[in-house]
């Protein structure tokens, strides 16, 4: 039986995922996580009002989750928690001043990885993946 070339698709970008995680993992700094880096990252790149349960929402995420990995930034010093002025019982995570210079460090750390890439090859695939993502993102 032929695999279909989109489930090929998903399991190379799978595959890829799992390579490039532990590869992160192995050069961020103090440990940080894939997952870590990436809320830094959406919270530095998207200031606003955040709560755990909009940015579990936006990772798809169950909140345990997405509150265990908060939960890690701020015994790291890279996130606050601020009550929410409206609402006592609720919470917005903000970066913490180290917030950006540990996702710039993050990202000196891992750029040997980016540089073995072709830029070519990094550029050819940038468009089909923005597609793929967006019409992914549109489905859910």
């Amino acid at each position: 039986m032929s695999v279909p070339a989109a489930f090929r698709l998903f399991t190379e970008i799978g595959i890829i995922h799992q390579l490039a995680t532990r590869r992160f993992e192995s050069l961020a700094p103090a440990g940080l996580t894939v997952a870590q880096f990436s809320v830094l990252d959406h919270l530095l790149r998207l200031p606003g009002d955040w709560s755990p349960a909009r940015l579990a929402n936006a990772f798809q995420v169950p909140r345990p989750t997405m509150t265990n990995t908060l939960q890690r930034l701020a015994a790291a010093g890279l996130v606050t928690f601020e009550t929410d002025p409206r609402d006592g019982r609720a919470k917005f995570v903000r970066p913490a001043p180290a917030a950006a210079a540990t996702r710039d460090a993050a990202v000196a750390a891992v750029a040997p990885l980016l540089a073995e890439l072709p830029e070519a090859l990094v550029t050819a695939l940038l468009p089909p993946l923005a597609q793929l993502r967006m019409q992914l993102d549109a489905a859910r």
